[in-house]
């Protein structure tokens, strides 16, 4: 039931998604305009913005225009539906009221770092209003949550089972590699946006996460790559959007942490 719930929802805001991204673009109002169509600019009925459904039953169209609706809307829909499930299964325990202040911080979070991901994805940018948003956020629970556990446990508690410290810490190192890149490359290999976007996921996640994060979206970025250029669609040198692979990487580090690397270590104790 959660997981269903929890699904709705993500489809819900991954339709304000796609709005957030388009008016980020077009440097339109985030909240109060009602959405239109980006061809004809007719206002869209309320029937007609329902997440997934109504694409399906205008057949990809515009009903007044009748222009092709981008595949973008419902993928965004359905990942963040799908996400956001998986937070609620994660995270979220109703009858533990502690738990709903960290699942309200994950949903955001994600919110956030999908936000990131299809507008670099559209355009090789990285929009700072959102990214630093994301930043002030992560910092605010963080401090929340190490208040938590320093009321409960006081001066026992573990100093890498918080979150600033290791989130600090994996932030630096983290823009420190992606600033490297870019200085040394001048922009070519890695621009400026990855490395600050770096200082985000390091908040997130911390130290070590951010490493199997990190190794995840080279790993993921290298697979797409190499196929997109075996299909012909990239050359070695064509620009490719690095953000929406760091923010899989992340993605992965918070829900599969722990199983991959005792499958990593497993494999060292069966020799």
């Amino acid at each position: 039931m959660i997981f269903i719930i929890f699904l709705l929802l993500g489809l819900l805001i991954g339709s304000f998604l796609n709005v957030v991204v388009y008016r980020l673009r077009a440097a339109e109002d985030l909240f109060w305009d009602r959405s239109k169509c980006p061809h004809c600019q007719h206002l869209i009925r309320w029937y007609d913005n329902i997440p997934v459904i109504s694409f399906m039953l205008l057949k990809f169209h515009c009903r007044d225009c009748r222009r092709k609706i981008s595949w973008q809307y419902p993928l965004v829909e359905i990942l963040t539906g799908v996400i956001f499930a998986l937070v609620g299964q994660y995270f979220f325990d109703p009858a533990n009221s502690g738990t709903w202040i960290t699942t309200a911080y994950y949903l955001i979070i994600v919110g956030v770092l999908i936000a990131i991901s299809v507008y670099d994805w559209l355009y090789f940018e990285i929009p700072g209003e959102v990214l630093w948003s994301g930043v002030a956020i992560a910092i605010a629970y963080g401090l929340y949550a190490d208040w938590a556990i320093w009321f409960n446990y006081g001066m026992q508690a573990d100093i890498w089972g918080t979150t600033v410290y290791p989130g600090i810490l994996a932030a630096f190192l983290a823009f420190f590699f992606f600033f490297s890149l870019s200085v040394i490359s001048r922009e070519k290999w890695m621009g400026m946006g990855d490395a600050y976007l770096a200082i985000l996921l390091g908040l997130i996640i911390g130290w070590p996460k951010i490493l199997l994060a990190l190794f995840m979206a080279f790993f993921i970025g290298a697979v797409w790559g190499m196929g997109l250029m075996a299909a012909g669609k990239k050359k070695m040198k064509s620009r490719l959007p690095f953000a929406p692979f760091m923010v899989m990487g992340t993605l992965i580090a918070i829900f599969f942490y722990a199983p991959i690397i005792d499958w990593y270590f497993s494999l060292f104790l069966l020799r």
